[in-house]
């Protein structure tokens, strides 16, 4: 991967920034690179990461441990109980919440996370979405979790092809605008995003993505088997005590292939290789929708395995001031 340091973007940027974000895929390292700029600086991080919102779900999602809490102050870890929803608009409401205390103590924050989703609703407030009936939208989601990701995909092409093509998640919810509200939600975005102004949108964040290139599949692998290590199938036994089986915080990435295994569906080699290949296919679409998401006039890119990434880092922080 290029310097980051050679790109135009970064060597002519100028002004100043409302945040500073760091994203990039799962696995490529962004936990360390914030963890060394909040030992640095004076840093409170702030995590963008759907899954470390839940609280007990802490192998799986590889929520930073006790001692790197203790080191650098975190908001956005443990917010919500696991039969909770917890949309991306009030990940935004409560960040702003979080950044204010950060700056009361004297800190700066730093955003730091992998779901694309909460970053977007930070920098460009989402769109209000449609009202739907709470009972339908349940009926219609148990009758939508019993189809395969081709099914969905099939669905979405007749009722929104614009979103066709990304994860289950945002399948459904898409589905399920188009058939209770009769909008879609490609329309409803493009609305919203036509209201306001390219300028407006590029000044609000610096951006820092943290990509090792070809190297992410085999950190992948190894996180997972440090994962595996650690008791995940203990942690999984143990949640399955007292979380419901429906409960939003079991869409966490990999926890339905460790539920296969703990209740004996699936051996522990087969679910490590799919939750491998699963999280593989993950970054694969986080890395699709940085690429085309973020104004490229306000991002660098990193490799953290470079011989120059630490220099990279805090140049970009140092810029973005």
């Amino acid at each position: 991967m290029a310097d980051a340091r050679q790109s135009p973007s970064f060597a002519t940027r100028t002004r100043k920034y409302r945040l500073r974000i760091i994203c990039g895929p799962t696995g490529a390292g962004k936990s360390a690179v914030a963890l060394e700029l909040g030992e640095t600086y004076k840093v409170a991080i702030v995590s963008a990461d759907s899954r470390q919102i839940y609280r007990d779900f802490d192998i799986g999602t590889a929520k930073p441990s006790r001692d790197e809490r203790a080191r650098v102050t975190h908001y956005g870890i443990d917010v919500a109980k696991a039969e909770e929803r917890y949309s991306a608009a009030r990940w935004a409401s409560d960040a702003g919440e979080w950044i204010a205390c950060a700056n009361k103590a004297g800190e700066e924050a730093l955003i730091v996370g992998g779901t694309g989703l909460y970053i977007k609703a930070l920098v460009d407030p989402l769109f209000s979405a449609p009202e739907v009936d709470p009972l339908q939208r349940a009926e219609l989601e148990r009758e939508l979790a019993t189809m395969s990701l081709t099914e969905l995909r099939r669905w979405c092409e007749r009722l929104d092809h614009a979103r066709a093509h990304l994860g289950r998640t945002q399948l459904v919810r898409a589905i399920e605008t188009a058939l209770l509200s009769g909008s879609r939600i490609s329309d409803l975005h493009a609305k919203h995003k036509a209201a306001a102004t390219v300028e407006a949108r590029e000044s609000e964040a610096a951006y820092l993505i943290v990509d090792p290139g070809p190297s992410l599949a085999s950190r992948i692998e190894a996180r997972v088997d440090r994962m595996l290590g650690a008791g995940w199938a203990d942690e999984v036994r143990e949640l399955e005590r007292t979380i419901p089986p429906d409960a939003p915080a079991w869409k966490a990435s990999g926890y339905s292939v460790m539920r296969e295994h703990v209740e004996s569906r699936l051996d522990l080699s087969s679910a490590r290789q799919r939750i491998i290949i699963e999280t593989r296919q993950y970054a694969k679409r986080q890395r699709t929708w940085l690429r085309h998401q973020l104004p490229p006039a306000a991002v660098t890119v990193v490799n953290p395995e470079d011989s120059q990434a630490r220099a990279v880092v805090r140049e970009w922080w140092e810029r973005a001031e």
